[in-house]
């Protein structure tokens, strides 16, 4: 009996299917897209209404051959292509390329990769629906028609290899714009007044604002203003106004869609568009998971709907219920209404089977892909979970200082005036001043019920406090006042989190487009990621004063008087979260643009063309009207461009001085790695240097080259080079010289070779040098052989250790190697065993030489060296057994580590020490408050000394900070 063929995407899904299907279907992969415009041509014939010329793909002719010949004799086949536009595309295309009729092709959709999803798709089989493939294919030829037009263009009026998108240039045009907002920005100051106050006798106080004196909002720009004020308020009497108490509810988030789960991941993992979308397409199409096989974790990533199946509601309604307690679980499943052109059939990316927690799968996932699902997962049980509850307590004092009387010292802390000795009274006011009548706000809120942040992490506020209970005309003690100095802040950079919220935002892109966007305008050279690098007040956070860098580390605003803080310190530089900066490159390039194709790159008119090709899905409007619409005017103005844009090519840079080879003017040109400087006789001289800081940078770089000699190889003069790590001094016969020298620094010693053979090919070994410096063997056929041997200084062959233990994975000897962080052991058969573990203390000192060269072994010593690093919670006495489960936090009445419990023998007391149990490490609780040495998300955890606020990316960051009390004293137990 034929059995019935079915094709899908990848391998991996099809693995997964199959498990599902049993032995009536045999389940193949197209490995992908099959069939799309040809590479080299525009492949669209304009003159006959847009008609696409379709080719199969460079590398495909195999699959498809492979796959019309399985189609022949099945019983029937069944496409099951992913369900949004580009995988009913795939369906369509595969059928073209195969011969098959679209209607005799049986189409099957499911949003998750379960025996019951599969069954249920397979029993009520369609057909391949050709409104969404219209829609893609408009998409397509839009795309096809903007790219294949415009590049060309760029090619001869700016440079060659670069190119142009409907989409992804206006990506960076938004880049370009924050840059520029940034650029012309500058800091105003202002001030603030805080008061410390507190009940008479009481030791808690809390922070109050000034908000307004005299019936007058309060905001100086001046320290002498804010001084001023703050000498009266240092003499007025203290009560409270008026107190008001609510109950607010912190509403669950909704479950992951697209564009939301890769802000999260970029916030709270660290992850990249691209990365996160790779990651969750296995998770998608099927992991193994021990002796359950290949089993699919999520359901389909790219959606824009918040809809949840009610049989996955009821999942996570029971497991809430059963793990979290009744009190967790909302009398009715929470239903969030989705956004304004998602697509209603989809899902939210929520796990397959709720059962399967982070916890159970985890021993079978590598680290970010068990961290990815550990995300998706918790959203989706919070947004099942009740609201969080708090109590806010907003309170305003009223603060009235007598017109000519001194003051009594301020509190029981004896407060003064800046500059002034403790205990010393402000002076009196002007004769015939007015009473000074001040308000002061402040506000507080308690958590009473963790709900949904039991699983999700606590969202904190602005000034998070705890407020002591306060009435109507209660009069308050001044324990501090203080006048803060403050600057307006410029707007942030785009992360690839907010340019993706923003596209979102503006109706750009599709949940599929998202990270292809982000890695495109990167490939291109138009946009840069880097780590965001500003000048900060050395103050920091008393001073908040900063001023951005650019790209090149500069500056962006002239600096204060002496390069210092408007307060007298000194600025020091610090790097943050990675950003996306516009190069200069793309500043250009978006300039042309902008000024010869207005609608092109027009946000509106963008997000206007996304509107259309959902009519085109809809059948409202034809996919052919669409493109017609848009090529009219386009074409218009793509001819008034080719007359009109002014070309940059050939101007000369005359502070850079004429070509040192053939004495022609040199002229600015621009590659992905930024702009450089070529000669205009180009092809015929290929002189080039780098251009960076002006050109102070390539005038010293083309002295360096003089001072350096002839190539050390072939005797050939050294010239300026530049590369995406910056400039260096290379042989002026490349490619025959691959000669190279780090700029102002010492080159390397030339190889040499030795009477040792190589291992794996036996060919001579060399002596070669790392960039560091450390020596090692390296075959002479590399990169044919990349075989490496570590060796002392004069090329001897370093022999490791023995140790006498054998490998507890393979059976061969475990021999003693040295790695970055030093000795450690490593087996022998090592790369086809690559298993490694610490030494004991003391052991394999000085015995394994220098650091091997080979990555592998080293990457594996830092891992193995990183598992006996303290964590933060080891260094702060963190570990605690019993804890509260909503929180992490020490529950009460348990013994903190290292103390003696009551009847417990003191450690010491004995002759012999029981040895210590390193006690079970509680869970971080996530927060949204972000670091501010490094971007990275806060994390609340819990130490010898109570919770405090870690980085979530220790140990490389170490910031740490005090919890908000109102999180540390009222969190209900369990």
């Amino acid at each position: 009996m034929a059995k019935n063929l079915v094709i899908v995407e990848s391998p991996a899904k099809a693995k997964t299917i199959e498990r599902y299907l049993g032995k009536d279907y045999r389940v193949e992969a197209s490995m992908g897209h099959v069939r799309d415009l040809p590479e080299r041509s525009l492949g669209v014939d304009i003159e006959h209404d847009f008609k696409p010329d379709y080719e199969v793909l460079r590398g495909k002719k195999k699959v498809v051959a492979g796959l019309r010949k399985a189609a022949g004799p099945a019983a029937a086949v069944f496409m099951a292509t992913d369900l949004d536009r580009e995988g009913e595309a795939i369906a369509w295309h595969l059928c073209e390329a195969l011969g098959l009729a679209p209607g005799d092709v049986r189409r099957v959709v499911f949003n998750e990769i379960t025996e019951k999803a599969i069954a249920e798709a397979f029993s009520s089989p369609g057909h391949i629906n050709m409104n969404k493939v219209s829609a893609q294919e408009a998409r397509r030829i839009l795309d096809r028609l903007v790219g294949y037009k415009l590049s060309p263009l760029l090619w001869k009026k700016v440079a060659k290899g670069l190119s142009a998108g409907r989409v992804q240039s206006v990506a960076v045009r938004l880049v370009v714009e924050r840059e520029r907002e940034i650029r012309a920005f500058r800091p105003e100051e202002y001030w603030t007044i805080a008061a410390m106050l507190a009940r008479p006798g009481e030791e808690q106080a809390f922070r109050a604002l000034l908000a307004e004196v005299d019936g007058e909002k309060f905001r100086p720009a001046a320290g002498g203003a804010a001084r001023a004020v703050g000498d009266r308020l240092r003499c007025a009497a203290y009560r409270v106004l008026a107190v008001r108490q609510k109950a607010l509810q912190d509403k669950a988030p909704p479950p992951f869609i697209t564009s939301e789960l890769q802000r999260a991941a970029a916030t709270e993992l660290g992850f990249p568009a691209r990365k996160t979308m790779t990651i969750a397409q296995a998770l998608y199409q099927g992991v193994e998971l021990g002796p359950e096989g290949s089993v699919a974790l999520i359901t389909y990533m790219r959606t824009d709907s918040y809809h949840v199946a009610p049989a996955a509601l009821e999942a996570a309604r029971a497991l809430i219920a059963g793990t979290y307690g009744e009190k967790y679980l909302p009398p009715q499943p929470a239903v969030f209404k989705s956004r304004g052109r998602a697509q209603e059939a989809h899902e939210a990316i929520r796990p397959t089977e709720v059962a399967r927690t982070p916890e159970a799968v985890r021993p079978h996932l590598e680290g970010d892909f068990a961290r990815l699902y550990e995300l998706i997962w918790n959203r989706f049980i919070a947004s099942q979970m009740k609201p969080a509850a708090w109590n806010v307590t907003e309170a305003d004092v009223e603060a009235v200082a007598p017109a000519e009387a001194r003051a009594a010292p301020a509190g029981k802390s004896g407060a003064a005036a800046e500059g002034a000795a403790p205990g010393a009274r402000p002076p009196p006011a002007a004769p015939g001043a007015a009473p000074l009548r001040a308000l002061l706000k402040a506000r507080g809120r308690v958590l009473v019920f963790d709900g949904h942040t039991r699983v999700s992490g606590v969202r904190f506020g602005k000034d998070d406090q705890q407020l002591p209970p306060l009435a109507e005309g209660d009069p308050l003690d001044l324990r501090d006042l203080v006048e803060e100095q403050r600057f307006t802040q410029p707007p942030d950079r785009f992360t690839e989190a907010t340019l993706i919220r923003k596209l979102e935002g503006l109706g750009i892109g599709r949940p599929s487009t998202y990270a292809t966007i982000i890695s495109t305008i990167q490939d291109r050279g138009y946009v840069a990621q880097e780590p965001s690098a500003f000048l900060r007040c050395e103050n920091h956070p008393k001073c908040a004063y900063l001023v951005p860098c650019d790209l090149g580390r500069q500056p962006m605003w002239p600096l204060p008087a002496e390069g210092r803080c408007p307060c007298g310190a000194a600025l020091v530089p610090r790097q943050g979260k990675r950003c996306l900066y516009a190069t200069e490159l793309g500043e250009v390039v978006t300039d042309k643009l902008v000024r010869h194709f207005p609608d092109i790159l027009d946000v509106r008119f963008t997000s206007h063309m996304e509107d259309e090709l959902d009519e085109v899905e809809e059948s409202k409007v034809d996919w052919r009207t669409v493109v017609r619409e848009f090529w009219g005017p386009f074409s218009a103005d793509l001819e008034k461009a080719a007359e009109e844009m002014e070309s940059t090519k050939h101007q000369p840079v005359e502070e850079a001085g004429p070509c040192p080879q053939c004495q022609s003017p040199l002229v600015k040109r621009w590659s992905k790695h930024g702009p450089f400087l070529g000669c205009s006789k180009y092809p015929e001289c290929k002189y080039i240097r780098p251009l960076e800081n002006g050109d102070a940078c390539g005038q010293a770089a083309e002295a360096a080259a003089h001072q350096a000699g002839p190539c050390p190889q072939c005797g050939s003069p050294l010239v300026a080079r530049s590369s995406r790590r910056g400039p260096f001094l290379g042989c002026s016969k490349y490619p025959e010289c691959t000669y190279t020298q780090p700029l102002g620094g010492q080159s390397r010693p030339a190889a040499k070779a030795t009477q040792h053979k190589c291992p794996k090919c036996g060919s001579a070994m060399m002596l070669r040098y790392s960039r560091r410096g450390e020596p090692f063997l390296g075959c002479q056929a590399y990169p044919k052989c990349r075989a490496t041997m570590p060796c002392d200084a004069e090329g001897k062959p370093v022999v490791p250790q023995p140790t006498g233990e054998v490998c507890d994975k393979c059976g061969a000897a475990m021999v003693v190697k040295r790695g970055g962080r030093g000795p450690f052991l490593a087996c022998s058969a090592y790369p086809k065993c690559r298993n490694a573990k610490p030494l004991a203390k003391g052991e394999g000192k000085g015995a394994a030489g220098p650091r091997p060269a080979h990555r592998a072994a080293t990457v594996r010593s830092r891992k193995d060296a990183a598992a006996d690093t303290p964590s933060p919670e080891d260094a702060r006495g963190l570990a605690s057994a019993a804890r509260s489960p909503a929180t992490g936090m020490p529950a009460a009445g348990t013994t903190a580590p290292g103390a003696t419990a009551p009847g417990a023998t003191a450690p010491g007391a004995t002759a012999a020490r029981a040895p210590r149990a390193r006690a079970a490490r509680p869970k971080p609780v996530k927060t949204d408050r972000t670091c501010p040495d490094c971007g990275a998300a806060m994390v609340l955890r819990t130490g010898s000394r109570g919770p405090f606020l870690g980085c979530s990316k220790y140990p490389k960051c170490r910031h740490t900070e005090d919890a908000p009390p109102n999180l540390t004293t009222s969190l209900p137990a369990d």
